[in-house]
């Protein structure tokens, strides 16, 4: 191989191989001075190199691939700012040297000619490169009539290689990978690989083209068929106004992410209702429905507050105490936030009315910033309430879950279900059954309204219910709920939360000022004490609602600057004490004592009495006893009549003696479990003319044998008991472990005395 030197060309993306023709505008100025050296000096031969990167404007030795072309200068044409020339390849080379020459840059190459292998290779080769150009369609892009009438003459394999891959679509680089490929066996071996892979993309090119084309033809038929029923339907007179509304529907079923089989119902029933005609009444019908379908949200969502801190902040901003809910607010966000998916819980809040349990449910809204929806299910009796009714039916809609999800906006909203406890069934259905497949995390993702008929996805809503009492939930109900008591407020908590939120809303509401109204904690206490007896809040409120309306009044009509709070002032507005505060007996009594009960409205304490007098051994009970209470009174006299003569009683009195058991305030029906320890203690001490200490409240179930046994709801006892003045307590052995939840000051107020036998609480209960 001989090597020479020769002016150099840089090309931008072009590759010319030998015996190929090429036309190019050639503009960089040592580019034209190569082109005139080559003209003047090197008879019009000249070597093409490429470019690695076309950007580069001045390239040097490392910015150019290290084989071109060497080629002739065939025809030159002059415009003002560049040359048009044609070249022709006349043979590989190889860059040895790049010389910086004074006329133009030089080349100092070795040529490169091309190698014959093995011959019989060689002729299958060449073989099945005319065969898979013969079989490539006509109209392919790079298969032009020139080149097959070369193929037909029977062109050497040297050229057939070379002419094939210049007409081939391939990258700059494969080419250059031609182009430094001297063995002509190994680049007709890549010319049949490249065949192949160009088969394969217009394969999938033509199939492709097909869907396309076959989309379209069903477009346009649908669009032709749909321009012709408008036209028939203008001419019958009919009202247009449905083909505007339909198209708007499906061009919001194109542009928005709707699910697969929404699209198919809503277009479904877009055909049904173009169909029929506009006076008919189905079609008020089809419509509603369609709109339904499409107002309902089925992919918009709204991002969570990943920070931590700050919804921690807003929930002690709206609520003081409730720590655990707001621990498991908190709880909810931080496995969220680790694992960027989860069920969301379904949350019961369970307490008595004023807690918060409505409000907080808001707060957590806003401490996760989503959208807020709530639902009342207080006296619902129809289960078509939750899930909606059939469409048969006239003036059919969904029920109360997919309402409030269309009116939330998002798939993820905050949903509060209020009043859980309250619903009720009838021949209607029980809407507390329909209720389970809302609340079960396994379950609703396909929620099934009657009305939209289709599956809703309500995985991602964060239920949260409440109710007053516990046992006024279906078991099936309560088995789907994360159940958090929301216990009573202490006065303590009543009066942080007066002095931090109720006073500064009732101020801001009725418009008065900082220090137009000053009420300080003692004042607040004393409200809290003498004019609300609640578990809650709401009386709190209302009350001080009452003090800021005629604070109000008396800064505008009796020009007053501003008011201090003092009790005389309270008389004077409120009128006298609404509230005997600490009811408990002011002295021991025989026969009566002091219980503990636990209502829906929160704990309280109520007085138990008992009577004797001549008669026939009769056992008298009033008070609206229901039947658990009327067999504890059986059960306690049972067990006196075989314990009588440890207690001091004589056995022949009960033949001769009448006995009245009652429990005051004779219109509020009372029932419970807890009253058993009671009614033995005050039948003991009405039978043995004992008194009870006055300042000691029980509670506990007594068994025939005089077992005390554990009851529920004790921390809302306790917190009745400390209200009313009461110092001790009463409870049996098996609430030991329910102490950690009562409030520090209550524990610091009440000594807590536990029993597990009728004998020991008459021990502790008899002067």
């Amino acid at each position: 191989m001989s090597d020479k030197i020769y002016p150099l060309i840089c090309t931008r993306g072009v590759i010319l191989f030998p015996d190929q023709e090429i036309v190019i505008d050639v503009g960089r100025e040592q580019s034209l001075k190569a082109i005139e050296n080559a003209q003047d000096n090197y008879d019009d031969q000249i070597v093409l190199f490429s470019q690695l990167k076309m950007e580069r404007e001045n390239p040097t030795e490392n910015d150019i691939y290290t084989v071109g072309t060497l080629c002739e200068i065939r025809h030159v044409r002059r415009f003002d700012k560049f040359l048009r020339v044609k070249f022709k390849g006349l043979e590989r080379v190889k860059l040895k040297q790049w010389i910086d020459g004074s006329l133009s840059e030089m080349a100092h190459v070795e040529l490169m000619p091309s190698v014959r292998q093995d011959e019989t290779e060689e002729s299958a080769l060449v073989r099945m490169v005319a065969s898979a150009f013969e079989q490539m369609h006509p109209g392919e892009r790079f298969v032009s009539k020139d080149l097959m009438i070369e193929l037909s003459r029977g062109v050497g394999a040297d050229a057939l290689s070379d002419k094939a891959v210049a007409a081939f679509p391939l990258t700059v680089e494969r080419k250059q990978q031609y182009l430094e490929t001297t063995g002509i066996n190994d680049r007709l071996v890549m010319l049949l690989q490249d065949f192949e892979k160009e088969k394969k993309m217009s394969e999938v090119e033509k199939k492709i083209n097909d869907t396309v084309k076959e989309r379209i033809d069903q477009g346009q038929k649908d669009y032709y068929l749909r321009e012709k029923m408008h036209a028939i339907r203008e001419e019958l007179g009919d009202i247009v106004e449905a083909d505007k509304d339909a198209d708007s529907i499906r061009k919001r079923l194109e542009e928005n992410p709707y699910p697969e089989y929404i699209k198919e119902k809503v277009k479904e029933e877009l055909m049904r209702y173009e169909m029929l005609p506009q006076a008919s009444g189905e079609t008020g019908v089809i419509k509603t429905y369609i709109d339904w379908l499409v107002e309902l949200p089925w992919w918009q969502t709204t991002e969570d507050n990943e920070n931590l801190d700050s919804a921690q902040q807003i929930l002690d901003e709206d609520h003081y105490g409730l720590a655990k809910v707001k621990e498991r607010i908190m709880e909810y966000l931080a496995v969220k936030q680790m694992t960027n998916s989860l069920k969301a819980p379904i949350i019961c809040l369970v307490g008595p009315p004023g807690v918060g349990k409505t409000s907080l449910a808001k707060s957590v809204a806003r401490a996760l910033d989503r959208k807020f929806v709530k639902m009342s299910l207080g006296g619902v009796r129809d289960e078509a309430e939750i899930r909606g009714h059939r469409r048969t039916y006239l003036g059919a809609l969904p029920g109360r879950i997919i309402q409030g999800m269309k009116k939330a906006g998002v798939i993820n909203p905050v949903f509060l279900i209020d009043e859980i406890d309250k619903m009720a069934s009838d021949y209607k259905g029980d809407p507390s059954s329909a209720m389970l497949e809302v609340l079960d995390p396994e379950q609703n993702s396909m929620f099934s309204d009657h009305y939209i008929e289709e599956p809703y996805d309500l995985s991602k809503v964060l239920f949260i219910a409440t109710a007053n009492y516990l046992e006024n939930i279906p078991p099936a109900l309560q088995d789907r709920l994360e159940i958090i008591q929301l216990s009573s407020y202490t006065d303590i908590e009543k009066v942080n939360i007066a002095k931090e939120h109720l006073l500064p809303k009732q101020m801001k509401e009725n418009g008065l000022k900082e220090g137009q109204l000053v009420v300080d904690e003692d004042m607040i206490l004393y409200l809290v004490r003498y004019y609300t007896r609640e578990a809650g809040v709401r009386q709190l409120e209302r009350t001080i609602a009452n003090i800021c309306r005629k604070t109000v009044l008396a800064i505008l009509k009796d020009k007053k600057e501003s008011i201090v709070l003092d009790r005389k002032l309270v008389h004077d507005w409120l009128g006298n004490e609404k509230v005997d505060y600490g009811k408990k007996e002011k002295e021991d009594q025989v026969g009566t004592v002091t219980g503990l009960a636990y209502t829906s409205f929160g704990g309280d304490i109520l007085q138990i009495e008992a009577n004797r007098f001549e008669g026939k051994g009769h056992l008298i009970l009033t008070g609206q006893l229901g039947d658990v209470m009327k067999e504890s009174a059986s059960i306690a006299l049972d067990y006196i009549r075989s314990h009588a003569k440890e207690y001091g009683i004589d056995p022949k009195i009960f033949e001769k003696t009448d006995i009245h058991i009652h429990v005051p305030e004779g219109a509020v029906p009372k029932d419970g479990p807890s009253a058993g320890v009671t009614m033995t203690t005050a039948l003991v001490s009405c039978l043995s003319d004992r008194p009870v200490k006055a300042n000691l409240a029980m509670t506990g179930e007594v068994t025939l044998r005089g077992n005390v046994l554990p009851i529920g709801g004790l921390k809302e006892k306790s917190l009745a008991a400390h209200r009313s003045g009461i110092t001790t307590i009463l409870i049996p052995k098996g609430n030991e472990k329910d102490l950690e939840e009562i409030p520090e000051e209550v524990k610091e107020a009440i000594t807590f005395i536990p029993v597990s036998t009728a004998s020991k609480v008459l021990e502790h209960a008899l002067v």
